[in-house]
């Protein structure tokens, strides 16, 4: 996927997993037979998913009635996956295995160990990989739905009409950016080739001093691929790679992620304020955009729920 394609994961996401304390967790009981409890258009929700989303709270520390929220929680993400199946907005196996095993890193666990983590728990990696799938694909459909924030006005209109509210034309960072992506196949993805690739990318992290001669570094290096990815506005930063790229000063790289592709890093080889109408257009968009599509999608959402066939058991 391009970097600037706008790969969101959704701060539900984000929230749900930074929350885990993953301090031990006492065995649940055996679960009982499974039954049908919830049907979502013909999709089935059983007592063993809504054991398993209680889990899931309880992990994340949540109060209050776990079993009322967890049928709830479970009949939203069924109409949402619903639509995203509709529209063909399902995000890969690939890419939810991929966010699986970056959010074990980030918890510096491999993804052996978090999965143990979540069968201890009574959650199961399934169940998370699924909960996974979901806020992945979700914001797929709205912007499906909705496209842009401020679609269909001119760049003009839009820098107007900030000018109308007694704004000032707002500046950005402009980012001159360049790619390199240590290539790990899908069927070699094992964590230690995982983490000899890092280990491999962190070593040339540490020679790369510029943009200029990026071509000639990577010379000779197995399965390294180099792009260059050009002018880049801040508002423009996949919401993953933002945090690093806006700490990373120019001619130094980022810190090495694990993606779907393999271990990739960002090279800023320049980074300039700017102040024109297209830098307005972005600030523009971004600062007006989460708040629309989140009204978009409680909307569409809502919808969804009224044409739904829901049968409680």
């Amino acid at each position: 996927m391009n970097i600037v394609a706008t790969l969101r994961l959704s701060g539900l996401l984000i929230a749900a997993t930074l929350a885990f304390a993953f301090a031990p967790v006492a065995a649940p009981p055996a679960q009982a037979a499974s039954e049908i409890k919830i049907v979502v258009n013909n999709q089935a929700i059983t007592s063993v998913d809504i054991a398993r989303r209680v889990a899931f709270l309880r992990l994340q520390r949540t109060g209050g009635n776990l079993g009322k929220k967890a049928r709830e929680q479970l009949i939203e993400e069924a109409l949402k996956y619903q639509e995203a199946a509709r529209i063909r907005a399902l995000v890969s196996d690939a890419q939810v295995n991929a966010s699986f095993e970056r959010f074990a890193s980030s918890n510096n666990l491999s993804s052996k160990q978090l999965s143990q983590v979540l069968n201890q728990a009574g959650v199961t990696p399934k169940h998370f990989k699924n909960f996974i799938r979901v806020q992945m694909s979700w914001p797929r459909v709205i912007q499906a739905k909705t496209g842009a924030s401020g679609a269909g006005l001119s760049t003009q209109d839009l820098v107007s009409k900030m000018l109308e509210r007694g704004n000032d034309k707002p500046s950005t960072t402009e980012y001159i950016l360049q790619q390199v992506i240590f290539v790990v196949p899908q069927n070699k993805r094992s964590r230690a080739t995982l983490n000899a690739r890092k280990r491999e990318a962190d070593q040339l992290r540490g020679r790369y001093q510029g943009c200029d001669n990026a071509a000639s570094v990577i010379t000779g290096l197995r399965d390294v691929t180099l792009r260059q990815l050009g002018r880049i506005m801040q508002p423009q930063l996949p919401t993953e790679w933002k945090p690093l790229i806006e700490k990373t000063k120019a001619g130094n790289a980022t810190a090495t992620r694990i993606t779907d592709r393999g271990v990739e890093f960002l090279v800023v080889c320049s980074a300039k304020t700017v102040t024109d109408d297209k830098a307005a257009e972005l600030v523009f968009r971004a600062e007006n955009s989460e708040a629309g599509e989140s009204d978009a999608a409680k909307e569409h959402l809502a919808q969804l729920r009224k044409r739904a066939v829901i049968a409680n058991r």
